[in-house]
Formats: C-alpha cells, structure tokens, sequence
C-alpha cells in the first residue's frame, strides 16, 4: 500500500482515548496508513463533517442526518446508551413540565443529546454553550436546566443536581432499543479498498484497548477530565464495550429510527439514508 496519512477526528475524552488508544501508541501494525488524531469537542466534528473536512471522524448520530452523502457510518466504534445517556438536570428538585418554555443549556444543535431531548420533550429555549460548562451554568442561575452529556453523567450528583430525565432509560422505554449517540464514519470517497482496510484497524484498536484494559485505561486517564480512575472506568465500560465492536442489527435499527423520528417531527430535515460500511 502506498504511505499516505489519513487525519482521525475524536473527543478528547476517555472513552475515544481508550477506543483509539492501539492507534495513538502505535500498538498496531498499521502498514502504510499513518493516522493523525485531531481532537476536538463533538459539536466541532459535527460542523467540520459537513464540509468533509476530515477522512475519518466521530461525530453524532444527529448530524448523519447531513453528512450522509459525505460519509459511510462504521458497523464499529459507536457509543451507544444500554437504558443510560445523556440527562437534564436542575438545581432543585423538578419535573420536565415544570421546565416547559423554560431555558435548558445544551451541548449543541447537532448532539443527538439535542436531538433525543426535543423528541421527548419540545417546548424548551435552548441555550447552546460548550458541555463542559452546562454544570456550572446550571448552579449560578445562568439557565434553568442542562442537559449532560459525558461524564458529566456520572458526576452531577457530587455537585447537588437533580436529575429530570434520562434521556437513555426513556429512549429505551419507548423502543426497546439503546440510544445512538456518537458513531465513527468514514469518508466515502476514500474508496472500497481503503474503507475496508480503515474499517479493520479501528475495530482491531477497539479490540486492542478491550483485551489490554489496565494499559488503555491508564492512557485514558490523561482525557478524564479530574475522574478518578474507578469512575473513568465505569465510564469507559458505559461507552465502550461488545456494542462497540459491533453495534449489531438492533443497533443499526436504532441509528435508522432516531432518525426517522427526528424527520417526523421536523427536526431533521429529511429522513436520512444510513449507509454502513460494510
């Protein structure tokens, strides 16, 4: 294969550390691709994959919705809340209908956090602001609830919020089915040949950081923003597991209905065509 270099877009948060830790170390034999890691926030990946910016990138369920003629969705490398995900939370003690017509900070117009948000619940002013300030937001007043994404998840409770709603124990209520929420897609016009042979290194770094879990985690730890090691696992394991490695037939059903049920109720502009690479 000639060398050529292909630029890797992910979060830089344990998760997508740990997922890609084979990658970065250089624990693969990778031939001749090299693979630069561009790390940014989510919601920057999801704008920059609407001009094709980057061969290889995570991004959110929600945006596919627009890059779908751009980029394949990979069957691996998918995060994927099992009856967890993204919540809101106030200050005090609430009800979601107490917040109707009320100011929620969100994380980003093309978060699926965003987007399961206004399917369960639609009357809300959002307040779009980076994820790692929602919490604090919430406490000074600034809005009157946020939803979290992250590990922000798991460390709400330490700082006296309340959770609403999760969003992934309702999407599973509703469905039956986890909630899509990250995914790794390629560019298409990479091409058959280079699509396969991207496909395979990443889901072999998936396998690799599964099968070396103390080594991946320990490089995660640099991404965990403040975790201590037993909660950045719990964390990892919420987003990394079996599913990753293969989102499976319901998984790929769950992508397609998220989806769908965001173009029925005119959040998304049009029904996707989730394409997978195969």
């Amino acid at each position: 294969m000639t060398p050529r270099t292909l630029r890797l877009g992910h979060s830089p948060d344990s998760d997508d550390a740990f997922m890609f830790y084979a990658l970065a170390a250089g624990k693969l034999d990778t031939g001749g691709l090299r693979f630069e890691h561009i790390l940014r926030d989510i919601e920057t990946l999801n704008s920059w994959a609407t001009e094709g910016e980057l061969e290889i990138t995570a991004l959110s369920a929600h945006s596919y919705a627009y890059v779908s003629d751009r980029y394949l969705v990979l069957p691996h490398g998918a995060s994927m809340g099992e009856g967890y995900g993204p919540m809101v939370v106030t200050r005090e003690n609430s009800t979601l209908s107490a917040l109707r017509g009320t100011t929620i900070a969100v994380p980003g117009k093309l978060t699926s956090a965003y987007l399961a948000l206004r399917l369960y619940e639609p009357s809300f002013s959002p307040v779009f602001m980076p994820f790692d300030t929602i919490m604090d937001a919430i406490r000074d007043g600034t809005v009157d609830a946020g939803l979290l994404i992250h590990e922000g998840q798991l460390t709400h409770g330490k700082l006296g919020l309340h959770t609403v709603v999760d969003l992934g124990k309702w999407w599973n209520q509703e469905t039956g089915l986890p909630l899509p929420l990250g995914l790794n897609a390629v560019r298409r016009d990479l091409g058959a040949e280079l699509i396969a042979e991207v496909s395979r290194l990443l889901h072999e770094s998936i396998q690799y950081a599964l099968n070396h879990r103390e080594d991946a985690l320990s490089h995660a730890m640099a991404y965990s923003r403040g975790l201590d090691r037993g909660t950045a696992d719990r964390f990892v394991g919420m987003y990394v597991n079996a599913r990753t490695l293969d989102m499976g037939p319901d998984g790929r059903e769950a992508v397609r209905l998220f989806l769908k049920r965001g173009a029925d109720a005119g959040i998304v502009p049009h029904t996707a065509d989730v394409e997978f690479a195969d």
